[in-house]
């Protein structure tokens, strides 16, 4: 018996010493997991962390630093090139394009804008027009922390605001210098007014080449302010034609038709000129020589005389008493009893 109760207690012992090293193991697993899953969560929270508080900055912009607090909080003078760039708690880059762009101001949607962006002004008479401009602009690599300190606008922004106010403004200072033509009766800016009479002296007009004129004279400034403040325009252009009110339009009308039937006047007159010169040389040609001929005969009578036996034909000849005229003319010959 007692070995029975021995063995059975030996079993009882191996037992518990197996199913304690199972919760050793278990435990052990356990640990191992969850030492695995919390360095994995917190690689993940680094990394969305880090993420969330980085900008990378493209090629053709810059990054511009503000700080929301602390001893030089604002817009930091210095931008961030390209490349990519951890952002502190308070602080947020803003990316700044600095490519080189053609924008158009244009009455119809374009892919610069949805919106109504002609450029209205007029003439030095008041009278009212539109057109569509275009420019090359381009904000200088360097300068764009202090546009954007002082505008507070990005480059879109800057461009539909401050930038299209002065071409707008500038335009319309050189347009009112001008009429719209020097050769053309302009209808009055106030509604029922008398017509504006030409200008006569024109040192410039909103039509042909004056257009061109103006537009280069407001260019010249424009380019200047904003050079200044680091935003090079290189370049100025019209779109299209000017849109004139429909006053201008249908005295423009009128004069060309009125120009056109001068034309065609003036060379009816002078294909009749031309016809009657004509005339008068072959007249003269023709007085010419009857009087040459003239002359010849009177120097040589015996002509006259063969001439005339020659168209008688023999019948009648010079100096004859008796001519035989038509084929029977038996009865025309004298009797000779």
């Amino acid at each position: 018996m007692p070995n029975l109760i021995e063995e059975r207690e030996e079993r009882e012992a191996q037992r518990k010493a197996s199913a304690a090293e199972a919760r050793l193991q278990w435990t052990k697993r356990v640990k191992f997991f969850g030492t695995i899953g919390a360095l994995a969560l917190f690689l993940v929270v680094s990394g969305c962390t880090v993420l969330s508080h980085s900008t990378t900055i493209q090629s053709g912009e810059v990054g511009i630093l503000n700080k929301t607090f602390g001893a030089n909080a604002g817009v930091q003078p210095t931008e961030l090139r390209p490349g990519w760039h951890w952002r502190g708690i308070g602080e947020q880059i803003i990316k700044y394009s600095t490519r080189q762009r053609i924008y158009s101001f244009t009455r119809e949607a374009n892919s610069d804008g949805k919106e109504n962006e002609e450029i209205a002004f007029a003439d030095q008479t008041g009278l009212p027009m539109t057109a569509d401009v275009q420019l090359t602009i381009k904000v200088q690599d360097n300068r764009a922390a202090e546009i954007f300190a002082k505008y507070r606008l990005n480059f879109d922004d800057l461009i539909d605001g401050p930038i299209r106010n002065d071409t707008r403004s500038f335009l319309s200072r050189e347009t009112e210098k001008v009429p719209v033509s020097c050769n053309l009766n302009q209808p009055s800016a106030a509604p029922g007014g008398a017509p504006t009479p030409a200008p006569l002296e024109c040192t410039g007009s909103l039509m042909g080449a004056g257009r061109q004129a103006v537009l280069q004279k407001a260019f010249a400034p424009l380019r200047a302010k904003w050079a200044a403040e680091g935003v090079e325009i290189s370049d100025l252009q019209w779109v299209g034609t000017i849109r004139y009110p429909d006053a201008i339009t249908n005295a423009i009308k009128a004069r060309t038709e009125t120009e056109q039937r001068t034309l065609a006047a003036q060379q009816r007159k002078a294909e009749a000129e031309a016809n009657a010169a004509a005339q008068i040389e072959t007249a003269r040609g023709i007085a010419e020589s009857t009087r040459l001929r003239g002359e010849a005969l009177r120097a040589n009578p015996e002509i006259i005389e063969q001439i005339y036996a020659e168209r008688s034909m023999g019948l009648c000849p010079p100096k004859a008493t008796t001519c035989i005229l038509g084929q029977g003319a038996w009865g025309l010959v004298p009797n000779a009893k």
